[in-house]
Parts: structure tokens; sequence; C-alpha cells
């Protein structure tokens, strides 16, 4: 009923073909070959080596400087940037597994710190870069000191700006906007010299000051002098001598003399406009200005010269 079917009469393909049941068998592990290694545990806590890379902190920012609010805006975007790295490390550390736990507290608190430590310092950058019109840091503020644009022809400045010798005078580089101001002068070498107030119309370089309305100084003999007119006078026992400090207040309407921290009650007056400390020498006298960090401590109510920006 069957008919038999030879060998050949199969279809090629099927002939030739291996039967999968006889396909080449694996070869049997060798008796002296070692048995394979189990694969690796995984680690129950990450070292340092296999902890995830931490993101990269921004590079150094340079000090904020007018013009500069494109990089500004920039560096605050790595620094929220960072900021988000940060919280998600600790998420990442945990899932290594429990046995972590103490190293995930550990990376979880350095995350929190890193994070505030970004935002507080670009928070800094931020206010630097939106600070209003006209508004200077305090640490570009610059030191009150003798300006060398307002000084006579034969002075010679020193010190940083507070030390004067030669021959004139000198203007300050701030004039006294508020309304009560103290500042001193040491006598560091004896000769011809005054220190007061005046305005930046007077001549610097016709000494003795206190000969115009446009200055109000005290003299080396203790005579106190505006438009060439003697306004009062220290006690004759009472006259600077070298190494002596002279203290100088003035309020808009009086200035008065200080001598080594004593006020020496000798008020004088007249001068109108915007005043500047004045100091000139001459016959070899050297004066040095104090115009913070002063020797004696100033008079209630009276303190150092500020500039108009910090006073508003």
């Amino acid at each position: 009923m069957f008919k038999k079917i030879k060998k050949s009469d199969a279809h090629p393909a099927e002939a030739t073909a291996t039967p999968r049941s006889e396909a080449r068998p694996l070869a049997a592990p060798s008796a002296s070959a070692p048995p394979p290694a189990p694969p690796p545990a995984p680690p129950t806590s990450l070292s340092p080596a296999h902890s995830p890379a931490q993101p990269r902190p921004p590079r150094s920012l340079r000090p904020f400087r007018p013009g500069l609010a494109a990089a500004c805006s920039a560096a605050s975007r790595r620094g929220a940037s960072l900021c988000r790295g940060a919280r998600r490390s600790p998420g990442r550390r945990r899932s290594a597994g429990a046995g972590g736990g103490a190293g995930s507290r550990r990376s979880e608190a350095a995350g929190r710190g890193l994070c505030a430590m970004a935002a507080s310092v670009f928070c800094c950058l931020r206010c630097c870069r939106d600070g209003g019109a006209g508004h200077i840091p305090l640490k570009e503020m610059p030191a009150v000191q003798l300006d060398t644009q307002h000084m006579g022809t034969d002075v010679v400045i020193v010190k940083n700006g507070r030390r004067i010798c030669g021959t004139g005078g000198c203007l300050a580089s701030a004039p006294l906007h508020q309304n009560k101001s103290y500042f001193e002068f040491k006598i560091q070498s004896t000769g011809i010299w005054g220190v007061g107030v005046a305005t930046q119309k007077v001549n610097l370089n016709q000494i003795p000051l206190g000969r115009d309305v446009h200055s109000l100084v005290m003299r080396n003999d203790g005579a106190l002098y505006h438009n060439n007119e003697e306004k009062n006078r220290l006690p004759a026992n009472s006259l600077p001598q070298e190494g002596d400090v002279v203290g100088i207040t003035y309020d808009h309407v009086e200035l008065n003399v200080y001598l080594n921290g004593k006020n020496m009650h000798c008020p004088a007056s007249g001068i109108r406009g915007t005043v500047y400390p004045v100091v000139y020498v001459d016959d070899s006298a050297i004066l040095d200005c104090q115009f913070s960090e002063f020797y004696h401590t100033p008079p209630p109510g009276f303190e150092k010269i500020l500039f108009e920006q910090q006073i508003f």
C-alpha cells in the first residue's frame, strides 16, 4: 500500500541537509581541564574606583567686571547643571545595594554640600551682574588718600598716597559729603605746614594757605586762617610738635582741632562750597595723613570720610 521511497528519490536539499538530531555533539569537557570560574558577585558597596563619576566642577570664573553679563549667565547655567548633578548622584549610589548604606549617606551629604556651595557662589555672581545702575561693590571702592591730580608742582607724595613732603599743598581724593567727618595728620618732621579744608579752586602752589576764601587751615604756629583773617588760635603751650597727631573735625559749619585726641576748643568757620581735606608743607616738613585706622577715637558722631556711593 505504501510505496517505498528510495533515498535517491528524496528532495536534494533534504538529502544533503543534516538532521537536527544529528548535529555535531559538543565536545565533552576534559577531565584534566579546571571547571569554569563562577561569575563574580556584584559588589555590595561601591569603592572609590567603582563610584560613578562626579560632575566636573565649573572652570574657575574670572572676577566680575561690567560688560560680562553674558559670561555670568553662562556661569549661572553651569552652576545650575552642577547642582542638579549633585542631587542625582546620591540616588545612583543608593541603588548599588543595601550594603553601601554608610557610603550612600556620606555621598548624599557631600552632594548636598556641593549643591549648596555652587548655589551660593552663583547667587553672588548673579547679584553682582544684576546690581543697580551706579552701584559700586565695596571691594572696588578706592581708599581715600592724597590726590596726585590736585597738588602743587613741587609736592612729593609717597607711602601709597599717605605722606607728603616737598613744597606746596595737596587735596585728598574725596570731598566731605557727609554731615560729620574726621581725619588726622601725624607730624613726622617739623617745618612749615598747615592742615584743614579747601575747595578745588585753591592755589596749591601758594603757601601758606588760608589767604583766600577757598581754604580754612590751621598753620604750624597754631593760628587758624580763612580769607587771610585769623579766626582762632591754639594756646601757646599747646602747639603741635614732632610726633604729635593733629585731628580735624568738620560738620559743614565749624572746623575743630584735636591734639593727640584732646579737643583744643578753638573752632573756626566761614568757608563755603564743596571742601576737601588739605595739607601743605615747606621747609623740610613731612606729614602723614590718616583717613582711616586712626591713632585716636573720633569724637561722638564723627567718622571717617565716606565716598558718596557709600553714603547713599
